[in-house]
C-alpha cells in the first residue's frame, strides 16, 4: 500500500508552488516535510490526500481504496457542530457513514450493485466507524475532555481545542497519515501521547512540523521543499542528521562555486595575456624574415584559441541560493520602569472556575515562561496580567512606563480587508514600506492584495 506523487507541478495563478515533485509513501514510512512558511507544505499534503489536483504529473494510490487521511493544522470549529461530529469529520468516519447509508438505500431500491455496498461497508469498518462513539468517549476522557461529546466545539477553549485535535489523531485508522503541524499548542503530556501513537503506527506518515526535537524523535526521512526551485529533496534521518547533511552540502556547493569563479578569473587573465603576446608577435611578424618567428606567432595564436575554448567550457555552476534571514530582537523600552507588572493575591473568576490567589512579580529584563497542561488557564493568567480580565480579589500593579505588546494565540480579521491594508493598519507602515517588509517574508504582489482571511496559515 502506497501513495505516490510522480513529477507533480502545482501553482496558483502565476505563482508556482511545487515543480516536478516525486515522492513515495509506503507502510511504516516516516517522512518529515520541512521548509519556510508559505513554501507549499500544506499544498503537498493536500495533493497526496487527493484534495488538490496537480497542473502536471500524477497522483497514485495503491490500492485505489487506500485510506489516506489529511488532518490540517486549522482546527475549524463549525457553528452547531458537536465535539463528536467534529471528531467523526476529522477521522473520515462521518463521510464513511454517509457513503454506507447512500449505498444501503440504493441497494434496497435495486439501484446499486452489491459490490459498491461491500466496498462502502469495508471502508466503514476499516476506519473504525462501527464502535466510534464509545472509542471517542474513552479517548476524550483520557485527554481530560470531560464536558461531553455533545458539547459545541465553538465553545471550547484554546487548550480544549488542542486536545480535541489530538483526540482526532488518536482515533484515526488511516493507511497513510498526513499531519499538518500536529504539535501546535500541545502540552507536554499531549506531545508524549502523540509520539507514542505515531511510534506504534503501521501506517505511513507524512508530518509537517517546525518542532525539531519532535522530528528527531518521530521521522526517519526529511523532505525539504526548495523555496527557490520549488522542488523536493530527500534526506535520510531526522532533523539533526538532515541539518548536518544539508549544511555540508551547502558548504560544498559554495566551495565549488567559489572554485569555479576563481578558475574563470585565472582563465580570463591568461587569455588576456596571451592575446597581448599574440598581438605583439603579429606586429613584429612583418619585419621577420625567418620561419622561426612565424612558427612562434602561430603557436601563440593556437594557445589563445585553446584558452578561449577552456574559458567557454568552464561554465559557472548555479550560484547557491542565499535566503533572507530574520533576525528578531526583543528590546526593552527606552526607559524601563523599575516594575513591569505585579499581581498581589490576585483572584479571577471565569464561569464556575476561579483562579488564584496569585502573587507574581515581573521585573525589567526578565523572561518568564508560563507552563501547564492544556486547559489549566495559562491564557487566563495572561489576561489577568494584561488587565483584560477583572479581578475579584487582590490587585494588579502596572509600572508607570510599562508599554505592553500582545501576540495572541488566535487572531481574527475582517473578511473584506486585504493583507496590505491590514498590515499597514496594525503596524502604522506606509503602503510601500509594508510591501517591502511583506516581500521579505515571501508575501509578494500576488499575496498582498488578497483578502487576509484567504491566506494559508503559513
Amino acid at each position: 500500500m502506497r501513495a505516490q506523487l510522480g513529477g507533480v507541478t502545482k501553482g496558483f495563478g502565476a505563482h508556482v508552488v511545487l515543480d516536478d515533485v516525486t515522492l513515495t509513501i509506503g507502510p511504516r514510512s516516516r517522512l518529515g516535510l520541512v521548509g519556510p512558511n508559505g513554501v507549499g507544505k500544506s499544498t503537498l499534503l493536500r495533493l497526496l490526500g487527493g484534495l488538490e489536483q496537480p497542473d502536471a504529473g500524477s497522483i497514485k494510490w495503491d490500492p485505489p481504496t487506500l485510506a489516506v487521511g489529511y488532518l490540517p493544522q486549522e482546527r475549524d470549529a463549525r457553528p452547531g457542530e458537536t465535539l463528536l461530529a467534529y471528531l467523526a469529520r476529522r477521522t473520515g468516519v462521518s463521510q464513511a457513514e454517509r457513503e454506507l447509508e447512500a449505498r444501503s438505500a440504493a441497494l434496497a431500491k435495486g439501484e446499486d450493485a452489491g459490490s459498491k455496498y461491500d466496498a462502502a461497508l469495508e471502508r466503514f469498518l476499516h476506519l473504525g466507524a462501527g464502535d466510534f462513539e464509545p472509542r471517542a468517549r474513552s479517548v476524550c476522557a483520557e485527554l481530560g475532555l470531560r464536558a461531553g461529546l455533545e458539547r459545541p466545539t465553538v465553545g471550547l477553549s484554546g487548550g480544549e481545542r488542542a486536545r480535541a485535535a489530538l483526540a482526532a489523531i488518536l482515533l484515526s485508522r488511516f493507511d497513510v497519515f498526513l499531519l499538518d503541524e500536529p504539535t501546535n499548542d500541545l502540552d507536554f503530556d499531549g506531545l508524549a501521547r502523540l509520539e507514542r501513537f505515531l511510534d506504534g503506527l503501521e501506517a505511513g506518515l507524512v508530518v509537517v512540523s517546525h518542532d525539531r526535537a519532535f522530528l528527531d524523535r518521530t521521522v526517519t526521512r526529511i523532505a525539504e521543499i526548495d523555496p527557490w526551485k520549488h522542488g523536493v529533496r530527500e534526506w535520510t534521518g531526522g532533523w539533526s542528521e538532515y541539518e548536518a547533511a544539508r549544511n555540508a552540502a551547502r558548504r560544498s556547493a559554495y566551495a565549488a562555486y567559489d572554485q569555479a569563479q576563481e578558475r574563470q578569473r585565472d582563465l580570463r587573465e591568461l587569455l588576456a595575456k596571451r592575446r597581448t603576446e599574440a598581438r605583439g608577435k603579429g606586429a613584429s611578424l612583418g619585419k621577420a624574415t625567418g620561419g622561426a618567428d612565424r612558427r612562434a606567432t602561430h603557436a601563440l595564436q593556437t594557445k589563445v584559441a585553446q584558452t578561449a575554448r577552456l574559458l567557454e567550457r568552464n561554465e559557472l555552476p548555479e550560484k547557491p541560493f542565499e535566503p533572507w534571514e530574520l533576525q528578531l530582537e526583543l528590546r526593552a523600552g527606552d526607559r524601563p520602569s523599575d516594575l513591569v507588572v505585579r499581581l498581589e493575591g490576585a483572584i479571577a473568576v471565569r464561569g464556575a472556575f476561579s483562579l488564584g490567589p496569585i502573587d507574581l512579580d515581573v521585573q525589567p529584563g526578565e523572561r518568564v515562561a508560563i507552563t501547564g497542561p492544556n486547559g489549566s488557564c495559562k491564557s487566563t493568567l495572561l489576561e489577568m496580567l494584561l488587565g483584560e480580565l477583572p479581578l475579584t480579589g487582590g490587585r494588579r500593579l502596572l509600572g508607570k512606563r510599562t508599554v505592553i505588546g500582545v501576540l495572541e494565540q488566535a487572531r481574527t480579521v475582517d473578511d473584506d480587508v486585504s493583507l496590505l491594508d491590514l498590515f499597514s493598519r496594525r503596524t502604522g507602515r506606509r503602503s510601500d514600506e509594508a510591501r517591502t517588509l511583506l516581500a521579505k517574508f515571501g508575501l509578494g504582489a500576488d499575496h498582498v492584495l488578497r483578502q487576509a482571511t484567504s491566506l494559508s496559515p503559513g
